[in-house]
């Protein structure tokens, strides 16, 4: 279930950043974008944690801005694996990176669950008492 969501949010997300950025296209095509949302999901599964791995000092150094530079890489990706969808130039990526980003983050309380985003996990610590 939650996979099918963050597969409908990719979606969601590149549905907005092509309204909003010109340069961002899916050739009006809802089989590119949900295409283009299951690939985006499989690069940010698969690939996404190496990369974030293998930059982690950049990532560290610059307080975890360099991470929007990699959701644009892994934007870029999809976008050359997809042959129809279309994310421009650098800049029109990375603000289309941050538009699928902002999308997730609204979404997010939905993929959670029946527990509340404020609530965090419930523990339950048991004394023994010995005599």
């Amino acid at each position: 279930m939650r996979l099918l969501l963050v597969w409908l949010g990719n979606c969601l997300g590149l549905v907005v950043a092509a309204a909003l950025l010109p340069a961002v296209s899916y050739a009006g095509d809802i089989g590119t974008l949900l295409w283009a949302g299951a690939i985006l999901a499989l690069v940010n599964f698969a690939l996404r944690p190496i990369v974030i791995l293998m930059t982690l000092p950049a990532v560290i150094l610059s307080l975890g801005a360099a991470l929007l530079l990699i959701n644009a890489l892994m934007l870029w990706l999809t976008s050359v694996i997809v042959p129809d969808l279309s994310v421009g130039g650098f800049w029109s990526t990375l603000a289309a990176a941050i538009i699928v980003w902002l999308v997730n983050m609204a979404l997010r309380p939905w993929r959670r669950g029946r527990q509340s985003s404020t609530e965090g996990p419930r523990v339950r610590v048991m004394f023994n008492r010995e005599p």
